[in-house]
């Protein structure tokens, strides 16, 4: 079954503009990556109405792509400028900036492109591997194992992410109130439309995530520095030696890279938890004399393995189950859900081409990062100079542009404009975005299959007990309740203890 779906996707991958846009998607990655304050999901948000107009499997590479140079990007103003780029870099500030200071910063940025080619192609390894045989499972599902899937899915989200339960409880929550708006899937009932005929089919993903993320991160970014202060580096090109570097790392890069793996497959954990705890095994595992935190190379081994890894990981029950890994890949799910391909076991039966382009493009992403990270450092280190007085108007038009070529619609655009002044304000209360996206796409899944385990049911809500898998996902939602409420409790215990001391 694997190797016929590779082999069909291999048919479709052939394509020119697959190629062509995937190799494109991981130098916009690299560089949107690089630039401190933008970011993968902020690249996949701002491409997503392009991959909507291009062939389905070109525009998933692209996305893919820019997911994947865009989790490594980060990097590169970390070492540089002891500014990662993104969250998932900040662990490799701890070895990387100080290996710069030494006069090693084209080792440090060797390694870390080397480190996270190897650890994405690691996580997409495991991801054609355990993704069918997760989906063979999943054709077991019937209405309410999807019904408790989805909220899994969302309580997942919004307990594992580093943001206070409850806010993330009730951004979820709201998302899901968001996706109640338009017309009611069963009874083709209008909900919330206040007689708009505009808003008879909702709002569209594609302006809630561009208002929700670009539009809100461009106008907090307007609130901090102008540009990036400090000396600008002189531009560096990591050599062949960094190939030979990496092969001193052998077992910490197979290990960052399992760790990144598992952590992506958990819904809501990130990147950034998987390189910090990769990197905190890697430096309990090392030798004193190794020098973790002082400019150790297997520091940066470590983060960079593990944050490239967690993207395929986090693809793993995005493709097979239908619940995103992260919110980067709730984007990706969106574009699938726009395009007409319905993550889960359908996904795998009618369009087995589609699934193993994806597995192929997203290889093929990694290879590509190899080559190009290493071509291309000392252009993204001349971008680090650009001032966001000039970027973010320029990121600003995009979205609109971008926004409004979907349907055409003046309305889409005031839907971006709206979505990005509740992100203003949900930030500014220290809400959680990821779980609104989540809520959103994950809403409309558990209502219809609520509602329809209820018309099929004899005995009410019994039917999610009387089935053996909707039995252990009802008792896996609980467990996860039990235990965020029992950390939230010893974490107030603990903050009052030290208050009282």
């Amino acid at each position: 079954m694997i190797g016929e779906m590779l082999y069909s996707g291999a048919m479709l991958m052939a394509s020119p503009e697959v190629l062509l846009l995937t190799f494109l998607g991981v130098i916009l990655g690299l560089v949107i990556g690089a630039l401190p304050g933008l970011g993968p999901l902020m690249g996949v948000v701002l491409l997503l109405p392009v991959a909507l107009y291009v062939e389905p499997l070109a525009g998933l590479g692209l996305l893919i792509a820019v997911f994947v140079g865009g989790s490594c990007g980060g990097a590169i103003s970390a070492i540089l400028l002891r500014i990662p780029g993104t969250p998932i870099a900040a662990a490799t500030l701890f070895d990387g900036y100080p290996m710069a200071q030494k006069g090693r910063a084209a080792d440090a940025l060797g390694l870390a492109i080397c480190a996270s080619s190897i650890g994405g192609l690691f996580g997409g390894l495991l991801l054609i591997l355990f993704a069918p045989l997760l989906v063979a499972f999943a054709t077991r599902f019937g209405p309410p194992e999807l019904t408790l899937l989805g909220v899994l899915g969302l309580l997942s989200i919004a307990v594992v992410s580093r943001e206070a339960t409850t806010k993330g409880l009730l951004a979820g929550m709201l998302g899901m109130l968001i996706a109640t708006i338009g017309t009611d899937e069963l009874s083709t009932g209008y909900r919330f439309t206040f007689d708009s005929y505009q808003m008879l089919n909702g709002f569209h993903i594609v302006s809630i995530v561009v208002g929700l993320f670009a539009v809100s991160e461009m106008a907090w970014q307007l609130i901090g520095r102008d540009k990036i202060t400090g000396e600008i580096p002189k531009p560096v090109r990591p050599g062949l030696r960094s190939l030979k570097l990496i092969a001193g790392h052998i077992p910490n890069l197979l290990r960052s890279s399992t760790i990144g793996t598992f952590f992506g497959t958990l819904p809501g954990a990130g990147g950034d938890i998987s390189a910090f705890t990769s990197y905190a095994v890697a430096k309990a595992v090392a030798k004193p004399e190794e020098g973790y935190g002082d400019g150790a190379e297997g520091g940066v081994v470590a983060t960079e393995a593990a944050n490239n890894a967690t993207c395929g990981g986090a693809l793993i029950p995005t493709l097979s189950l239908g619940i995103p890994g992260d919110a980067t890949t709730a984007v990706l799910m969106g574009a699938l859900l726009i395009l007409g391909l319905f993550p889960g076991p359908a996904l795998f039966a009618d369009r087995p081409e589609v699934v193993g382009g994806i597995f192929l493009v997203y290889i093929l992403a990694n290879l590509f990062l190899l080559v190009l990270g290493f071509l291309l450092v000392p252009v993204f280190v001349r971008l680090l100079r650009l001032p966001k007085s000039s970027l973010i108007p320029t990121i600003l038009v995009l979205c609109a542009i971008g926004t409004f070529a979907l349907q055409s619609s003046v309305f889409d655009l005031w839907v971006m404009f709206g979505f990005g002044l509740l992100g203003i304000l949900l930030r500014a209360a220290d809400y959680p975005l990821a779980p609104v996206v989540i809520g959103t796409i994950l809403g409309p899944i558990v209502e219809n299959n609520f509602r329809r385990s209820m018309l099929i049911s004899r005995d009410g809500l019994w039917i999610f007990t009387d089935r053996p898998i909707s039995m252990v996902l009802l008792v896996l939602c609980i467990a996860i309740v039990a235990i965020a409420v029992f950390v939230g409790l010893r974490g107030k215990a603990l903050k009052a203890a030290a208050e009282r001391a």
